[in-house]
């Protein structure tokens, strides 16, 4: 299961806050698709399903499907701010990456 920073845990409240919705919850997955083989795809969801598997850090709720868990095991989500902003996933399994590191193999 993939692991959120203190800083992540803290922007995905921010943007949580800033959609209204306390309910919503961080849905992570890997998708088929990208340069290297696997997509990383992160939103905001509503529903889940009684297969996934739910964490919570710092009031931050994440749902991740037991597919896409196999591939987020021991990976970290962490949120940089400056000049290249955005969210990026540390994962020990990607043997591979492509430069705008989307995707893996």
């Amino acid at each position: 299961m993939i692991t959120l920073t203190d800083t992540a845990a803290g922007k995905v409240k921010e943007l949580v806050t800033q959609e209204g919705d306390d309910g919503l919850m961080l849905r992570v997955a890997v998708r088929p698709g990208g340069c290297s083989g696997f997509a990383y795809d992160m939103f905001f969801d509503s529903e889940r399903d009684d297969e996934d598997l739910i964490t919570d850090y710092q009031g931050v709720t994440v749902v991740v499907d037991p597919s896409s868990a196999q591939l987020l095991a021991g990976a970290t989500l962490d949120y940089k701010d400056g000049l290249e902003s955005g969210f990026a996933i540390t994962n020990p399994n990607a043997q591979r990456t492509c430069g705008c590191g989307q995707s893996f193999s």
